[in-house]
């Protein structure tokens, strides 16, 4: 999945408020590249709750990745900016589509999403992430949350499949966006959300 997360040549230098916004909107693009997969490779995800289950597992992770990505760059301050920012975005983004494709109050569909997403941070933060990203423990507990609500006669695989292919696949386009994202440096390109095959 190839994505364009490069600042206008020249510009100023972004606050972590303004990274988190450009990064909200790309972790939703993956998440949702993440599924099409998911659903190309014949699981049963059903257009519905379901549906909105991995996305929701699939947005906590990624929101994990980015923050353990920007802990390298960033002070302590402007990470827990970026990083509370990210979320927050990545809520609203998540309770907006819920809410108006399932009926929802948009209110409730945040709540949830913060809630479930402070409960995993818990566990994230006790996995490992090195140079060469998230450790196994890291990857394999994105798998056992979708084991949670995933059809029976998917239960047998989908822990292979999330981490042989999916996270592999979502962790390596979060890095180039980072990358991107927070190089003040590299110039020539205007930020763009641009995402498709490699």
């Amino acid at each position: 999945m190839r994505v364009k997360s490069r600042w206008f040549k020249g510009d100023r230098e972004k606050s972590p408020q303004e990274i988190a916004g450009a990064a909200a909107f790309i972790l939703w693009k993956i998440a949702q590249n993440a599924l099409k997969n998911m659903r190309r490779a014949d699981f049963d995800i059903e257009a519905g709750p379901q549906y909105f289950d991995y996305l929701r597992e699939f947005l906590i992770f990624l929101v994990q990745i980015a923050d353990r990505i920007a802990f390298e760059s960033m002070d302590g301050d402007s990470r827990v900016a970026f990083t509370t920012e990210l979320a927050l975005r990545v809520a609203e983004n998540f309770a907006e589509n819920r809410s108006a494709l399932l009926g929802q109050s948009l209110g409730a569909c945040k709540s949830e999403f913060i809630t479930r997403y402070n409960e995993r941070s818990n566990i994230y933060s006790e996995c490992g992430f090195g140079a060469d990203g998230p450790d196994f423990a890291f990857i394999r507990y994105l798998g056992h949350c979708i084991l949670e609500f995933c059809e029976e006669r998917d239960r047998s695989w989908v822990v292979d499949q999330i981490m042989a292919i999916e996270a592999p696949d979502a962790v390596s386009t979060v890095q180039r966006a980072m990358k991107g994202l927070l190089d003040t440096e590299s110039a020539g390109h205007r930020l763009g959300s641009g995402i498709g095959p490699d």
